[in-house]
Parts: C-alpha cells; structure tokens; sequence
C-alpha cells in the first residue's frame, strides 16, 4: 500500500525542521543562551512528530469497500476467533452476503489468538420475540483466514 503523501510531505518538513533546531540548540548551549533548555523541548517535540508522521503514513491502511455493502458496526470482537457486527434495519436481503465479507475484509489480524489462524465474523440482526424483548437472529456468517488474508462466505 503506498504512503499517504500529505504526511510524507509533513514528516520531510518536520524532519529539515528537527535538524534546523538542533543546529540551533547546539549553538545555544555553545553560547549560553537563556532559552536553551526550552529549545531542547521544542527539538524533541518536532523530531517526534517527524517521526510519527513518518510511521503513520507508512502503516497506515484504508479500509476496504465492497460493491452493494453496507456499513455495519462491530457490537463484539473478544479478540479471539469470533467477531459479530450488527446489521441495520433497513438491509436489503442482496446486501447480507457483501456486508459480512466486508466487515471480515476489514479486520486486522495483529493480537488475536487462534489456534487455527482463523476468524468466524457473524452478521446478526435482532427480531422481536415479544413486547420490549428481542432474540438475535445470525443473517450470514464469513471466516477470514488471516494467514492468507482470504474471506469465505459460509451457508
């Protein structure tokens, strides 16, 4: 995935900034001034967001959008092997299959402990079983294999 360019462009001026201010710094403890010590604190501070631009536009990843998906919020993920989200209430039957794979598509395997590597997503929504209660019913179910980064619709 390619960097984002705005913040490549902001870490290059971050970084020619942190060096600017260290040459001062330099000649500000040579010198004895009296900011000297306030200028190591403005040093340190934009090396940092040098650097943190730098690894954010590196890392950075957009999200994946599927054709005829929509967005459903994740209402549980344990971290482990199982992540359901919830479906809107307005969804169209042709629309559960993409959503689900959307949803596993865009899950991100660091720190997650399976024993097989993969990851079961659920797309539920609730029905009413009475007045004021309701039982969630599973509309479709994806497993993400993270290893492969391959989703797989299951029946």
């Amino acid at each position: 995935m390619a960097a984002d360019p705005i913040l490549l462009v902001a870490a290059k001026w971050l970084g020619i900034a942190s060096g600017l201010l260290i040459l001062a710094t330099a000649a500000g403890f040579l010198r004895r001034w009296g900011i000297r010590f306030r200028l190591v604190g403005i040093t340190s501070f934009t090396a940092l967001l040098a650097i943190s631009c730098l690894a954010f536009s590196i890392s950075y990843t957009p999200r994946v959008t599927i054709s005829g998906a929509v967005v459903a919020p994740v209402v549980f993920d344990g971290g482990a092997d199982l992540v359901i989200a919830a479906a809107p209430s307005h969804l169209a039957p042709e629309a559960i299959g993409p959503t689900v794979i959307q949803v596993a598509s865009n899950l991100h395997g660091g720190g997650r402990t399976t024993a097989d590597g993969r990851v079961r997503v659920r797309l539920r929504a609730i029905e009413s079983a009475g007045e004021g209660a309701g039982r969630p019913v599973v509309l479709a179910e994806a497993v993400r294999d993270l290893g492969s980064d391959s989703v797989v619709l299951t029946p």
